[in-house]
């Protein structure tokens, strides 16, 4: 004849079992989505990559503000052609000749 077995021994083993399962659940939760979970982790990283592709954008940026400084200080010719393109500017006994673009001529037809 099997031992008989004790109804409370059986609950408790359940019992302790069901509460092992949670804590692991809450700690699997935590691990997941808590404030250093894995999801703020691939959000960080994410974020990283953003930030160097800007700074390496602003790098580029900075090197070519850093050549044209570097131009304007040096290059006389840079100087005048500034002046003309964006100044409009001409030297003494020049002559300027204004056209009309093309798009202003067929829009007058």
């Amino acid at each position: 004849m099997p031992p008989a077995r004790d109804p409370t021994a059986t609950g408790n083993k359940n019992l302790i079992t069901l509460w092992l399962l949670i804590i692991i659940l809450v700690m699997l939760g935590y691990a997941v989505f808590g404030s250093r979970g894995v999801l703020r982790i691939l959000q960080a990283e994410r974020q990283q990559q953003q930030l160097e592709v800007e700074l390496q954008g602003l790098q580029q940026q900075q090197e070519r503000l850093r050549a044209e400084i570097e131009r304007l200080r040096s290059d006389k010719e840079y100087w005048e052609q500034l002046a003309r393109t964006k100044l409009g500017m001409v030297r003494e006994g020049e002559l300027i000749y204004y056209l009309p673009s093309k798009e202003k001529t067929e829009t007058r037809q």
